[in-house]
């Protein structure tokens, strides 16, 4: 994930503490370096990142403790509530009231992704049952409407825009107009522009002011690093910033520029884009993202994920999800229905002691592995699928021909359910040690179930 390098440089730092018999001044400190040198070695700016550092060692040495809690595990929640504080507190939805006319204005430095950032919301609103449209007043980049042209069509979403006109607040005004009395929400995106770009910056200005957005939208790139501070702040002090949309957060973006921006324009990150599918985005929320960062699960974002998918639930496969008992029938299911979720690794994000990382073996999860080992389980019998333990090397080789794969492919898929069963039961073990109820998948919608129904797909392995 995002900010994962920043995420157990702390972790590390906070099992010092938690791991301590007394916390006392020398510790605290040791926490403060550490803290600050992830910070830095994320791309957060110096300044703010003292700021963190200084207010969580005064905080620790001179708060009260709360009743009942010992002083390590209030430390550790002193971290956690200032990076929560910094990303914009408790999650906060964006500025659109049903029923009538919402304007969205969307601005950005060049280059950020803010044209495909407002094709991402449009989808996301479209399907919530919302009626977006979209108003393309970049008059500066070549190609920007027919860009956003072709991204209203893939997601069914009407744009409007003027190619010959040369006068952005003109078409961000007749765009507004345009939709005003067929549509809910119109998104209007804007030229990137620069810092220093004095007159564009007073364009933008002039934009917001004839349309009135209800919301001003500052799409960062997560890969700017330390001098996204200056560019957001030149953004805050043009115009009033409403919120962030961090974008390009699925390379090896540090991410530390997404604070600093925090920082800079006082407003909170309410998405992220996390890929560049018009489906990659992220609702953001501080608490659950920190949670993560510090692996402690964000249960509430997976909710959400499998709510987005459709998923229809079955509650019995659910269980046997948890508990380790499955076959390669349920695999098939469990594989499809992670795939309309993302890849494994995303979804593992979300649970408690995932958030670094994929367990040792998983690591062959991603999207095109998961159709590949669907592929294999295809040209499987019924008793293959129902009692893997069957399949061995004379059944490897037929199952390896009809999928068209390689006898170690098989082997590898087979690694793959045994490691998937193995780390199941792990996590039923470890809740169990923690005196905690094992999460079951259908209560999570309730979950609406990470698992599915198996799928019609696996004709040759139907059951007899």
């Amino acid at each position: 994930m995002v900010l994962g390098k920043l995420g157990s440089s702390i972790t590390s730092a906070l099992k010092k503490i938690v791991g301590a018999g007394t916390v006392d001044a020398t510790l605290i400190r040791e926490l403060k370096n550490e803290l600050l040198k992830a910070l830095l070695e994320a791309d957060v700016k110096l300044e703010i990142a003292l700021e963190v550092t200084e207010k969580v060692e005064k905080k620790a040495l001179k708060d009260d403790l709360p009743p009942g809690i010992p002083r390590q595990k209030h430390v550790v929640s002193i971290v956690h509530d200032e990076l929560v504080q910094i990303l914009g507190g408790k999650g906060q939805k964006l500025k659109i009231t049903p029923g009538k006319l919402n304007v969205l204005l969307f601005v950005g430095i060049q280059g950020s992704g803010k044209t495909t950032v407002v094709g991402k919301l449009g989808n996301w609103l479209n399907k919530r049952g919302m009626k977006p449209a979209m108003v393309c007043a970049d008059t500066d980049r070549p190609g920007a409407y027919e860009q956003l042209v072709q991204l209203g069509e893939q997601i069914n979403v009407p744009v409007y825009g003027e190619p010959k006109e040369k006068n952005a607040v003109k078409i961000a005004r007749d765009g507004v107009t345009h939709f005003q009395k067929s549509k809910e929400v119109i998104l209007v995106d804007t030229a990137g522009r620069h810092k220093e770009e004095k007159a564009m910056l007073k364009e933008m200005a002039k934009i917001a002011k004839m349309v009135k957005p209800d919301e001003i939208i500052l799409v960062i790139d997560g890969t700017l690093g330390q001098q996204a501070f200056d560019q957001a702040l030149a953004f805050a002090t043009t115009t009033k910033i409403g919120s962030i949309i961090v974008t390009k957060l699925d390379g090896s973006a540090k991410g530390g520029g997404a604070l600093s921006a925090c920082a800079a324009t006082k407003a909170p990150i309410k998405y992220l884009g996390v890929g560049e599918k018009v489906g990659d985005l992220e609702r953001f929320d501080a608490t659950g993202f920190v949670g993560r960062l510090l692996n402690m699960g964000d249960i509430e974002a997976l909710i959400e994920s499998v709510q987005a998918a459709e998923i229809e639930p079955d509650e019995e496969m659910a269980k046997a999800f948890l508990t380790g008992k499955f076959t390669l029938r349920d695999m098939y299911a469990q594989m499809q229905n992670i795939g309309k979720m993302g890849s494994m690794s995303k979804i593992l994000s979300f649970l408690p002691g995932f958030s670094t990382g994929l367990p040792d073996g998983l690591e062959d999860t991603s999207e095109e592995n998961m159709k590949k080992f669907m592929c294999m389980m295809e040209s499987m019998t019924a008793e293959e699928l129902d009692d893997p333990s069957v399949i061995r090397s004379t059944r490897i080789q037929r199952i390896a021909r009809g999928s068209g794969t390689d006898p170690k492919d098989i082997k590898q898929l087979m690694k793959q359910f045994n490691q998937m069963k193995k780390m199941m039961k792990g996590m039923k073990k470890g809740m169990g040690r923690r005196g905690g109820k094992m999460p079951n998948m259908t209560d999570l919608a309730g979950m609406q179930g990470v698992t599915g129904k198996p799928s019609t797909k696996i004709t040759r392995g139907k059951k007899r």
